[in-house]
C-alpha cells in the first residue's frame, strides 16, 4: 500500500528516526506507527544491501530496544519487515544503543547492521530508529535516503521469510567491559575482582541501563547496595532518565550520600550518555566529567586535542591546556558534530582521542569513537580502582578545575516562519552590538554562533548565543566568576534583544 500524504521526512531527526508513537499528550498526534515501522524495516534492508553489496538473504540484522512503552510492538513491527526481505534478525530484546553498535563487530555475531529503538530522553510517547553498520552510526544523508526509500515503498519480497534468533548480547557485551577492567587495574591482589571494597551506586532511570550492575559491577566485586531504579519501566515513574535532567541528578548524589557510596552513576534511557557523582555526592558532569576524562585520557596520550561542544567553560580551557597541557577545541553543540570533528582531526593528523559533549555524550577513538555511557563511566572506574590502590581519590585529578560562579541557560523563541535566517540576522546584529561595547571582546575560533568574553570585573565571565540544531528557539548561555555576574551581562543583553524583532524574550524577565 502506498500511503498517501504521509509526510516521511518529519520522522528525521539529525541521524536518527524520531516519532510519536503512543496517544497521550495533546496536540501530538501518532505518526511512528507499527505499519510505519515495518516500512522502515525494509526500507533499511534495502539501503544496507546497496552499501555492502549483498543481497537482501544474505544480510543479518541486529534489532534491540530501551525500556519504551511502544518498543515491543514496533520491534515487531521492524523484524516483520525485515524478514519479508528474507534477510535474517538477531532479536537482543531490551538493549543500549551502543551495544547495538558492538554487534556489528563482535566475533559469533558480525551483524551487517543494526536498529536500536529509542528516543533517548524524549518523554514517554516518543520513539525513535538509530541505525548502525560496522563503520559506525549512520549519518544524516544515509537517514535521508532510507527515509526516500520508505516514501517510494518498493520493496521485494522474499519467498521465503528471513528467521528471527533471539540472542543474548548483553551478557557478552557486559563481559567486554569486565575484561576491559580487570586487565586496565590489573590489581596486584585480586586481579579478577578489582572492585572490591568499592560501594558503587547505579540509577538506570527505569531506562535500559541496569544490566550494568549485574553484568559488569557484580563481577567484579564492587558491592552495588542502593541502586536504583534498574527495573525498565517505559513510564519512567521516577525521575527522567537523563544525567541533564536536575531531579535525576539530586536523586543519584542522594543515593551516593544516603548510602556512603564511593561512586554513583546515573545513565540515560539508553545508554549513550552517563554522567557520575563522587564520595561527597557532587556530581561529576557537564564541565566537571569533560576535565575528569580529559585528565585520564591526556595521562594515556600526552597532548592530545580534546574536542567538545560550544559551551563548555573558559575554566575547562585553562585547565586542559595550563594544568593538562593538552589542546581543547571548542567546536559546535551535536554529539555527531564533535566526534565527527574529531575524527577529521585525526585525519588531517592532530590527534585527537577524546570528543565529549556538556550533555554527556562522549566518545573515545580507542572505542571506535562510539557514545557509550557505560565505556565511558568503566574508564572512570579504572581509574577509581587505581586511584583507591595509590591511597588517592577520583576527585583530586580535577582538584585544580576552577569553576564558575554562576551559570545560566535561557531559550530564546524565534516567532517566524523563516526562523533561521532572524536567527541568523540577529546573531550577526549582535556581533556588531558588542564591538562597540569597550569591554566584550569576540572570542576567537569560535564555530557556532557569537561567542563574547566579558572582562569587566562586575562581569569576568561570557556568553554564547547560536541556533538551534532542529528547533526555532535560540539558546543563550551566560557564566561569570562573580556572584551576581549573569544578570549584569542579562541587562545588557536585554536592552539588545528588545531592538530585535520576532523574538520572544520573556524568559530573560524571569
Amino acid at each position: 500500500m502506498i500511503m498517501q500524504n504521509y509526510n516521511w521526512k518529519k520522522l528525521q531527526n539529525g541521524s536518527d528516526i524520531r516519532g510519536v508513537a503512543l496517544e497521550g499528550v495533546p496536540g501530538e498526534q501518532v505518526n511512528l506507527t507499527p505499519e510505519i515501522a515495518t516500512i522502515l524495516g525494509q526500507a533499511f534492508v534495502t539501503w544496507l544491501g546497496q552499501k555492502v553489496n549483498k543481497p537482501a538473504t544474505e544480510l543479518t540484522i541486529a534489532i534491540g530496544r530501551d525500556s519504551r512503552l511502544s518498543g515491543p510492538s514496533l520491534m515487531q513491527a521492524v523484524m516483520a519487515g525485515i524478514t519479508s526481505t528474507g534477510s535474517q534478525v538477531y532479536n537482543f530484546e531490551m538493549a543500549s544503543t551502543p551495544a547495538m553498535f558492538m554487534s556489528t563487530i563482535t566475533p559469533g555475531f558480525d551483524c551487517n547492521g543494526a536498529i536500536m529503538l529509542t528516543a533517548s530522553h524524549l518523554p514517554f510517547n516518543r520513539n525513535g530508529l538509530k541505525f548502525f553498520t560496522a563503520n559506525g552510526g549512520l549519518q544524516k544523508k544515509d537517514i535521508t535516503d532510507i527515509l526516500a526509500l520508505a516514501e517510494s515503498n518498493e520493496f521485494e519480497q522474499s519467498a521465503v521469510s528471513g528467521r528471527i534468533t533471539d540472542r543474548d548480547f548483553i551478557s557478552v557485551y557486559g563481559n567486554q567491559f569486565v575484561t576491559k577492567i580487570r586487565e586496565a587495574v590489573n590489581h596486584p591482589d585480586n586481579f579478577d575482582r578489582p572492585l572490591t571494597g568499592l560501594k558503587i551506586v547505579v540509577d538506570a532511570g527505569n531506562g535500559a541501563g541496569g544490566f550494568y550492575v549485574d553484568k559488569v559491577l557484580k563481577p567484579l566485586g564492587a558491592d552495588t547496595t542502593g541502586s536504583q531504579f534498574l527495573e525498565p519501566d517505559g513510564t519512567f515513574p521516577n525521575h527522567v532518565p537523563n544525567p541533564e535532567d536536575k531531579a535525576a541528578m539530586e536523586s543519584i548524589c542522594q543515593a551516593v550520600m544516603e548510602n556512603k557510596a564511593d561512586f554513583g552513576i546515573i545513565f540515560d534511557t539508553d545508554v549513550d550518555r552517563s554522567a557520575a557523582v563522587d564520595f561527597t555526592g557532587k556530581e561529576l558532569n557537564r564541565n566537571r566529567l569533560i576535565a575528569l576524562i580529559s585528565a585520564i585520557v591526556l595521562q594515556e596520550h600526552p597532548g592530545s586535542t580534546i574536542v567538545t561542544d560550544s559551551i563548555t567553560s573558559d575554566g575547562l580551557t585553562q585547565f586542559i591546556e595550563q594544568d593538562l597541557k593538552g589542546v581543547h577545541h571548542r567546536f559546535k553543540r551535536g554529539y555527531k558534530n564533535v566526534i565527527d570533528e574529531s575524527i577529521l582531526l585525526n585525519r588531517n593528523g592532530q590527534e585527537s582521542w577524546l570528543a565529549i559533549e556538556t550533555s554527556g555524550h562522549g566518545a573515545l577513538k580507542e572505542n571506535y569513537f562510539l557514545d557509550d555511557g557505560a565505556y565511558l563511566v568503566s574508564k572512570l572506574l579504572i581509574e577509581l580502582a587505581k586511584s583507591k590502590l595509590a591511597g588517592k581519590s577520583l576527585p583530586d585529578l580535577i582538584a585544580s578545575l576552577k569553576e564558575p560562579e554562576e551559570s545560566a541557560e535561557f531559550r530564546i523563541k524565534i516567532n517566524a516562519d523563516d526562523f533561521k535566517s532572524v536567527g541568523e540576522s540577529a546573531i550577526e546584529k549582535l556581533k556588531d552590538f558588542a564591538s562597540t561595547q569597550a569591554d566584550w571582546q569576540s572570542v576567537p575560533k569560535n564555530y557556532e554562533g557569537v561567542r563574547i568574553s566579558c572582562a569587566s570585573p562586575e562581569e569576568d565571565g561570557w556568553f554564547l548565543l547560536r541556533l538551534s540544531l532542529h528547533d526555532p528557539v535560540m539558546p543563550l548561555n551566560i557564566e561569570s566568576n562573580v556572584q551576581g555576574g549573569v544578570d549584569r551581562i542579562k541587562t545588557r543583553l536585554l536592552a539588545f534583544f528588545q531592538t530585535v524583532e520576532f523574538l520572544d524574550i520573556s524568559t530573560l524577565d524571569k
